[in-house]
């Protein structure tokens, strides 16, 4: 027992050092209390396995995400724009002098349209990658928060997302030092 608590002090220890470089407006909001439950909660290091393996999901998301959005991209400037191209070139060589500026105006609304159609569906590819990681917090919250991490439950408040950010970071660096502190004694 005595072990654990002196683990838990010197992991509280190392939160309120680290508590000290966030804004003072986060500082304010992070109590003795609150952060007294976030060194017990990481006593046995399995928040840290959590925190991991949540920031791995998260990392692969985005670039799956960002991967569709460039592949997207990609699909909209290359053939559908070629295509157009190529065919109002055709058009052009083969039509008459004379029909010649209402063929231009024809293409001009066409492309137009086109145009139109792309930043319709990249807005919409936008939306969908915005609802895709607003879902990853959510699931993110309700996982610490299932695993009794202090500070964490579902919420879209701007100001609770910062403080729960600002959680994580500071779970992240408490991390990294018994990484560190692990390699120096093995």
């Amino acid at each position: 027992l005595s072990r654990q608590q002196e683990r838990h002090y010197r992991l509280l220890a190392e939160l309120q050092a680290l508590v000290k470089a966030l804004p003072s407006a986060c500082q304010q909001r992070l109590s003795y209390t609150t952060l007294s439950e976030l060194a017990l909660a990481l006593l046995d290091g399995t928040v840290f396995e959590i925190v991991q393996g949540l920031l791995e999901i998260q990392h692969l998301t985005e670039k799956n995400l960002y991967s569709q959005r460039r592949q997207l991209h990609s699909e909209h400037r290359g053939t559908g724009a070629t295509e157009l191209f190529h065919r109002h070139k055709e058009a052009q060589q083969c039509c008459r002098p004379h029909n010649l500026p209402l063929l231009r105006a024809a293409q001009q609304r066409e492309m137009e349209a086109m145009e139109q159609q792309i930043r319709e569906e990249q807005r919409m590819m936008d939306e969908k990658i915005v609802l895709e990681l607003d879902q990853k917090v959510i699931d993110q919250q309700s996982t610490l928060e299932k695993a009794g991490v202090s500070g964490f439950y579902v919420t879209t408040n701007p100001q609770e997302l910062t403080l729960q950010m600002n959680l994580l970071e500071l779970i992240r660096k408490l991390q990294q030092k018994e990484a560190e502190a692990e390699k120096k004694f093995s």
